[in-house]
C-alpha cells in the first residue's frame, strides 16, 4: 500500500457505498491513524513502527514499509485539517467493525513500546470520540 495516493481519503466529502470503496477508505485511515499515533508521545520508537507494519499486515493482508509509516506519522495532510477531522467524516463511511478495529489496533501500538503515555491516552480518546463510538462499542461489545 502506498502512502502517497490516499486516493480514498481526499474523497471523504463524497459518499462511499461500494464495499471495495470502503475497504480502501478504511485500509488508508487504519494506515494514517495508527501512524500518526507512533508520534502521539513525540517519541516514534522502532517496536511502535513495526508494530503498525504488522498491524497493518494483518488488517489488511499487504504490507507497508517502515518508511511509509514514518512518512504517513508526519505527513502534511495533517496540516490541512487535523487527524480527527478525518475520523469523524470516515466514521461515517466504514462499517462499526472497522471503527473497532481501528481501536483495537490503536492499543497494541501504544503498547509495542512497553509504556503508555497520558499524550498517548489524549490521542486515544480522541481517535474513540472522532469514530463516533460509545465506550462498550470501543471496547469490542456489540450486541449479538
Amino acid at each position: 500500500m502506498s502512502i502517497r495516493n490516499l486516493s480514498h481519503i481526499k474523497k471523504l466529502f463524497e459518499y462511499v457505498e461500494n464495499p471495495e470503496e470502503k475497504q480502501e477508505l478504511y485500509k488508508e485511515m487504519l494506515l494514517m491513524t495508527l501512524s500518526r499515533a507512533t508520534r502521539a508521545d513525540l517519541v516514534t520508537d522502532d517496536s511502535e513502527v513495526a508494530t503498525v507494519q504488522q498491524v497493518v499486515l494483518e488488517a489488511t493482508g499487504e504490507e507497508v514499509s517502515a518508511q511509509c509509516v514514518r512518512i504517513a506519522a508526519s505527513s502534511e495532510l495533517y496540516e490541512t485539517a487535523p487527524i480527527d477531522k478525518y475520523l469523524a467524516r470516515v466514521s461515517q463511511k466504514i462499517d462499526m467493525s472497522q471503527r473497532q478495529s481501528i481501536v483495537k489496533s490503536l492499543i497494541s501500538v501504544f503498547k509495542a513500546d512497553g509504556r503508555v503515555t497520558e499524550s498517548e491516552i489524549e490521542f486515544f480518546d480522541m481517535v474513540v470520540e472522532a469514530l463516533k463510538l460509545s465506550p462498550a462499542e470501543a471496547a469490542g461489545l456489540v450486541v449479538s
